[in-house]
């Protein structure tokens, strides 16, 4: 198996019965606040987010994160970079998880929060949309 096959961060969706522990886990005492994060951020980089289902994911680098279930691509737009281009679903998922981690992190100084947000910043790299991704939260 070669080095790169190895260091290759895997995504897996949490099965629906699971869902309840996921964000306490993942976030501690900052789950509700976080939670809430991540739909803002949504609103905030899509302008026709209006709700909805999502699906949690785990990494296997010990990392999370949330992406719409009923979603297709969007037409995401940060104005403080000038980003503005289309995203999957998923990579929006990881877009705005990405921006609510580190508004937590500002918010709560929390160590664990951090590394949630490296993680997720670890996986991004990786991900098939990852150039939109890390354009998008530069």
């Amino acid at each position: 198996m070669t080095t790169e096959m190895q260091d290759r961060i895997t995504s897996s969706v949490v099965p629906e019965e699971l869902r309840l522990n996921v964000l306490p886990r993942y976030l501690g005492r900052h789950h509700i606040n976080g939670e809430s994060l991540v739909y803002d951020w949504a609103a905030r980089l899509y302008c026709g987010y209006d709700g909805g289902l999502w699906h949690y994911f785990t990494l296997s680098n010990g990392g999370f994160y949330m992406a719409p279930a009923n979603m297709g691509r969007v037409h995401v737009r940060w104005h403080l970079n000038g980003y503005s281009d289309m995203m999957g679903a998923d990579a929006f998922g990881v877009t705005v998880t990405l921006f609510a981690l580190c508004h937590l992190a500002e918010k709560t100084l929390d160590d664990t929060i951090i590394e949630r947000f490296h993680q997720l910043r670890e996986f991004a790299t990786q991900h098939t949309e990852a150039a939109n991704i890390l354009r998008a939260i530069d």
